[in-house]
């Protein structure tokens, strides 16, 4: 009688390489459900079963505030420095970038940042 193939924590079936069932509590034998044939469950005696899952598979709030990234605004990343008043302290210098945020037939989006207050707009065109 040929015994069961066994590959990791797995067991295939001899006759026609199907996977077999682990045996249930009190079983003394595994049927296969192809062939039908007999594999003592002792078979399964002495072998380990290791699970991993993917770090993502069970997500958590935490581990999505841990990837949560902030944007750090370099010296050189200001913008072109213009004539534009702040609308919090009333100063006339701002620095500006010009981006396409919506749809391609619609006008671009202008950031503001007052070179005094360091406060923040934008302006759809």
């Amino acid at each position: 009688m040929a015994s069961a193939h066994k590959i990791g924590s797995l067991l295939f079936c001899p006759e026609c390489g199907t996977l077999l069932d682990q045996p249930k509590d009190g079983e003394d034998k595994v049927t296969c459900e192809q062939c039908h044939h007999e594999e003592p469950a002792n078979s399964y005696d002495n072998i380990v079963i290791t699970t991993r899952s993917h770090p993502d598979a069970f997500p958590s709030a935490l581990r999505q505030k841990r990837k949560t990234q902030t944007k750090l605004h370099e010296k050189g990343d200001q913008g072109t420095l213009v004539s534009e008043k702040c609308p919090a302290c009333g100063h006339m210098e701002a620095f500006s970038k010009e981006m396409q945020l919506r749809s391609a037939d619609e006008g671009s989006t202008i950031f503001y940042t007052c070179t005094s207050c360091k406060h923040g707009w934008r302006v759809n065109n």
